[in-house]
């Protein structure tokens, strides 16, 4: 019996509850709680046309609906407040309810507190999908039973039920997820800490920060995996609560993850196991390298070294992350939709030993794209750009021929839309290209997420004739 979790029941049963948010994650929040018994309203900027069935289906187990541009004006009364994680914690609304005595929290920070697995958590600004979804693929390969939830999977609380302390749980977490945080997990993973959603976060140093939640609660018997290639993430060592162990595909590590001899080893207490041999790993690139290293220092206590040589010699990648979706006339057309920022885009282009077509643009998150102009000049013999960042990236490509010379040649091209991306990359292509989709950039000035932006991008290649 999970003794937190029916003590939360009886805590929460009598309580009036808000949950601001009636999207996919929030949907199977209310749904729980509702199977508690609790009184629950659901807030959404959004009105019942957009929202569909989802608002009868609430009506149906008795959930009350708070509808409208105007919604958080209408949080007065309630005792928690659930924040869906886009949702900064110091809106005056949030305030408010926490200075009228509400509890301002989370999915995710309440699953934390009722889970009685151990936790793997992975957060980054590039990197932490593909290492989530390895550190989940070699637990299970290894025989556990194994949980995938946070920013990728599904929300966990609803099954919390059905989470025994043998079990493992692996999470990916966003600096919005994070940021409110007060618990932190027994394997903390940082694949890196670059400029990202400053749009979001106030600073930089915010966002580090925010990030940061991820191990400050941890105890000294916890782990917690830094890249000392990152200067942050290596920096971050010197708060951790509990042991530190690094990864890194340039430094000769004397105990952590690393690259020897074109080998990933991972090296403790002067024994030193080889895993597998650099050019095994069926995904492309050298940060999925950095992604393996990472993978591995968390794993390696509760795993054999061959389960994660197999799952690196088959595993051919997550949905999104330099995808090849089509040869067309000898043209290869590859979705790398994930890369939501420059450094992301940067390490996807690396990953090709050719210039490559890139389509890029998209979201503005108010981040620097000046590290663009010289990875465009270097590896990109066609520039196609759309979106609200289209004009920045272009900015870059011209500020880098100004400085070297290079990149003077590249064809620019802006379209407004997708399609006419897609359309204008293959007809500047010939045999032997490749078109990739690579954004550095957000998705939602045209699509929901980076997942439909990858999804419409693979429709509109496969139309192709």
């Amino acid at each position: 019996m999970n003794i937190k979790l029916e003590e939360y029941k009886k805590y929460i049963r009598d309580k009036k509850v808000a949950v601001l948010g009636i999207g996919v994650s929030n949907v199977p929040l209310i749904k729980y709680l509702s199977s508690m018994g609790v009184e629950i309203t659901a807030f959404d900027k959004s009105g019942p046309e957009k929202l569909g069935s989802i608002i009868d289906e609430l009506s149906v187990i008795g959930v009350k609906c708070s509808l409208g541009e105007d919604y958080l004006t209408r949080l007065n009364g309630y005792d928690i407040v659930f924040r869906t994680p886009g949702m900064r914690f110091d809106l005056p609304e949030l305030l408010k309810a926490r200075e009228e005595g509400a509890e301002i929290t989370s999915e995710m920070e309440v699953f934390f507190n009722l889970c009685p697995a151990p936790i793997f958590a992975v957060t980054g600004s590039d990197g932490k999908t593909t290492t989530t979804t390895l550190i989940y693929n070699i637990l299970i390969e290894q025989g556990y039973k194994c949980w995938l939830g946070g920013n990728i999977g599904n929300p966990l609380l609803d099954r919390i039920e059905e989470i025994e302390e043998s079990h493992k749980v692996v999470l990916e977490l966003s600096s919005f997820q994070l940021h409110t945080m007060k618990s932190s997990p027994q394997t903390a993973v940082i694949t890196n800490v670059s400029p990202n959603h400053l749009d979001m976060h106030k600073s930089m140093e915010e966002y580090i920060e925010a990030k940061k939640n991820i191990f400050k609660y941890q105890s000294p018997s916890d782990k917690l995996i830094l890249n000392f290639d990152n200067d942050i993430t290596r920096d971050s060592a010197k708060e951790a609560k509990g042991n530190v162990v690094f990864f890194s595909r340039v430094k000769d590590l004397d105990d952590g993850a690393k690259i020897k001899d074109g080998k990933l080893v991972y090296v403790k207490d002067d024994v030193e196991t080889e895993i597998v041999k650099a050019d095994e790993i069926v995904i492309p690139g050298v940060h999925n390298v950095e992604n393996y290293l990472a993978a591995i220092a968390a794993v390696i206590d509760h795993v054999k070294p061959e389960t994660i040589k197999k799952v690196a010699t088959t595993f051919k990648g997550v949905e999104h992350r330099i995808e090849l979706v089509r040869e067309l006339k000898g043209i290869k057309f590859y979705n790398d939709s994930i890369a939501s920022s420059p450094t992301r885009t940067i390490a996807g282009l690396n990953s090709f030993k050719q210039k490559v077509i890139l389509i890029a643009g998209g979201y503005d998150k108010k981040i620097p794209y000046d590290l663009m102009g010289e990875i465009i000049a270097d590896k990109v013999k066609c520039l196609v750009l759309i979106g609200q960042t289209g004009s920045k990236i272009e900015k870059a490509l011209k500020d880098e021929i100004e400085r070297s010379g290079k990149g003077a040649d590249i064809p620019v091209i802006s379209c407004k839309t997708l399609s006419d991306a897609v359309n204008s990359a293959y007809k500047n292509a010939a045999q032997g290209d490749i078109i990739t989709l690579s954004p550095a950039s957000a998705s939602f000035d045209m699509f929901k997420n980076f997942a439909e932006r990858g999804d419409m991008f693979k429709d509109i290649v496969n139309s192709l004739s």
